[in-house]
């Protein structure tokens, strides 16, 4: 599963963008550099019931930012994403799904 296919079920399964979840997060700290995944991972299981797996792909937008990796861009493998850019605006407003 790519990054961006992470982030639509994350939409899907809590009814928010990933962009509303990544400014909960920063609200409540967690966009510091120092605080752990776990930490992270502890409130979307506790308030959203994400998974490790979603909530790790959360993590990393909440950490870094929106780029990722060129090593995930166009190939062949499972967790391949057609840009480094991922859309946090939500699924129906995603400009690529068009």
């Amino acid at each position: 599963m790519s990054f961006q296919a992470y982030l639509d079920k994350i939409e899907e399964k809590t009814g928010k963008t990933p962009r509303e979840l990544v400014d909960e997060a920063h609200q409540r700290g967690y966009g510091a550099a120092d605080v752990k995944a776990g930490t992270i991972l502890d409130w979307l299981k506790a308030d959203y019931d994400l998974g490790r797996g979603h909530g790790m792909a959360l993590v990393q937008v909440i950490k870094n930012g929106a780029q990722i990796s060129d090593k995930h861009v166009g190939t062949n493998g499972t967790h391949s994403d057609p840009s480094n850019m991922l859309w946090l605006d939500g699924k129906a407003t995603n400009p690529a799904l068009r």
